[in-house]
């Protein structure tokens, strides 16, 4: 089983060696494996973010941003980071589930808590790894959770991604994305796109109906082994 990466944000620096030590501690007694990144900066820390990381683990009270803004733009590029606050002032915290925070620590961190969050916080990042995939956008990685992508359209020599939130310019073909996701609930419905079935409302003559509203063209050709494939998707055998 692959480590968990963690990212430790927090403006002092003996906490962020504090919060190490009690991962350090969690992975000895429960044979955990962490890969741990540090950071006493939060403005740097989201200038120089890519979507690598699995659990953040964030102050509240920083300077020159607070740990609330840091989690606001790191959500703008990652939807799928486990973010726990940490802070000495719970009135802050609530403004952490604005940007989906799991849950808040308070300070002093008392062990027992940090090691309750830490479980609860690597049972969601279990849950969702296989949910998930990464890919590449204009030289940059990007986790994007598979349940978002509606549907992925070949467009000359390039792939975009069709999310819920927005488009990504993948340079990867359409039939390699095909080989990655169809055993997954997509289906290569013509020569252009690749659906989600889990987006899939309804089929009229030759197109099928998005979640989204719009209509994608299926093939006559695959028209029957796409309702088959529907059929099976819908049924629970996929």
């Amino acid at each position: 089983m692959r480590a968990i990466r963690v990212a430790v944000v927090d403006d002092d620096p003996a906490s962020c060696q504090r919060i190490a030590s009690y991962l350090e501690r969690y992975s000895l007694e429960q044979g955990e494996h962490f890969e741990t990144a540090t950071f006493t900066n939060g403005l740097e820390f989201v200038d120089g973010y890519a979507p690598l990381y699995d659990i953040l683990l964030l102050d509240i009270q920083m300077k020159p941003i607070d740990g609330v803004e840091v989690a606001r733009q790191v959500r703008r590029k990652d939807q799928s980071v486990v973010i726990v606050f940490i802070t000495s002032a719970p009135q802050y915290a609530i403004n952490g589930y604005e940007v989906g925070a799991l849950s808040y620590l308070l300070k002093p961190l008392p062990w027992f808590a940090f090691s309750q969050e830490i479980k609860r916080s690597i049972a969601q990042v279990r849950g969702r790894v296989e949910e998930s995939i990464i890919v590449g956008e204009a030289g940059k990685s990007t986790r994007v959770t598979l349940h978002d992508i509606v549907y992925v359209e070949s467009v000359r020599h390039t792939s975009v991604m069709h999310t819920l939130s927005r488009d990504l310019t993948l340079n990867t073909a359409l039939k390699d994305l095909q080989s990655q996701l169809e055993s997954k609930g997509f289906f290569r419905s013509n020569s252009c796109y690749l659906v989600n079935m889990a987006h899939v409302v309804g089929v009229e003559d030759q197109e099928s109906i998005m979640s989204t509203g719009e209509h994608l063209r299926v093939s006559r050709p695959r028209k029957k082994t796409f309702l088959e494939a529907l059929a099976s998707y819908i049924g629970g055998q996929e």
